[in-house]
């Protein structure tokens, strides 16, 4: 299975600024941070995901209380005098 993500790390990781000098340390220090930036944009997106989902069910489970009651002219209720 063809990971695009991890494509482009490894094609981060390949390239060089110059051809001369290569900054192992700098190049993974560069991937390193592009892949916890996905990562956590990742993250963000999952739990506003699952946020809309809680606050779906909380308004789905809260909708039978807030439909009128009728009180039907059979039933009286007692009054305590």
């Amino acid at each position: 299975m063809h990971d695009p993500f991890e494509q482009s790390l490894r094609d981060m990781l390949k390239a060089s600024p110059s051809a001369l000098e290569r900054d192992d340390d700098a190049c993974l220090g560069r991937v390193l941070k592009t892949a916890n930036r996905q990562v956590g944009a990742g993250d963000m997106f999952s739990l506003l995901g699952r946020w809309g989902q809680a606050l779906m069910i909380a308004i789905n489970n809260g909708s039978a209380h807030v439909a009128p009651v009728r009180r039907t002219a059979s039933k009286k209720a007692d009054k305590a005098d």
